[in-house]
């Protein structure tokens, strides 16, 4: 049987070390290499060959969704994106920017080795309710999430800073000037009402973007 290359990207050790056992026991599917950042996948991809990248969306330093689209342009890969917000924004983002599937880390655990499988042979995976809020958002151009508001970079501006993260630290991350990222940042409070970065946090909060 061949065997499906996997590499894992997650700056939780634990998380990584949970995801190999699980895939162990599949029998089809082989960890070839692990990254704890963005950065550090970009740097070993190319050596490692995998068939199907998995992704954690929320990283330090370089975001997840940046890191998704340098790891798209290249090529020859296969995307699956976790995060632990399982809203429709950061689902449409990730697709948007080149991933094949999207899988909440609040999923069971069977689902894991079902979308990498489902993803390397080039099929779309989505968990059910993300899909089903996709799919209404379509439908109903009403049901759309605020942030849709937004585009890729914008988006990630806002989630990045309503981290807690600096105009300075993001601009190094994404190879931009902090004049572009102070760009971003005016936009984002047009389009979303919100006077300053402490009422972008708590929009973030309460639309479940980024955890307490």
């Amino acid at each position: 049987m061949e065997m499906i290359r996997v590499m894992l990207v997650d700056d939780h050790a634990l998380v990584r070390m949970g995801f190999r056992m699980l895939l162990a026991e599949s029998g089809d599917i082989e960890v070839v290499g692990e990254a704890d950042s963005g950065e550090q996948a970009l740097a070993r991809v190319a050596e490692i060959r995998p068939e199907v990248v998995v992704l954690d969306i929320s990283m330090p330093g370089m975001g997840g969704l940046e890191v998704l689209r340098r790891l798209h342009a290249r090529g020859g890969l296969r995307l699956l994106m976790l995060s632990a917000h399982d809203d429709s924004a950061h689902a449409r983002r990730a697709l948007d920017a080149g991933a094949t599937g999207f899988l909440s880390k609040r999923s069971a655990p069977e689902n894991l080795p079902e979308a990498i499988r489902a993803v390397a042979a080039g099929r779309r995976w989505l968990d059910a309710d993300i899909a089903r809020q996709l799919a209404l958002a379509a439908i109903d151009g009403s049901g759309a999430h605020p942030a849709e508001r937004l585009s890729s970079r914008e988006f990630e501006v806002f989630v990045q800073l309503a981290r807690g993260r600096s105009v300075q630290d993001i601009a190094a991350d994404l190879k931009l000037s902090a004049s572009t990222i102070g760009t971003h940042l005016y936009h984002v409070k047009q389009k979303l009402e919100a006077a300053n970065q402490a009422e972008l946090t708590l929009l973030a909060l309460r639309w479940g973007l980024i955890e307490a």
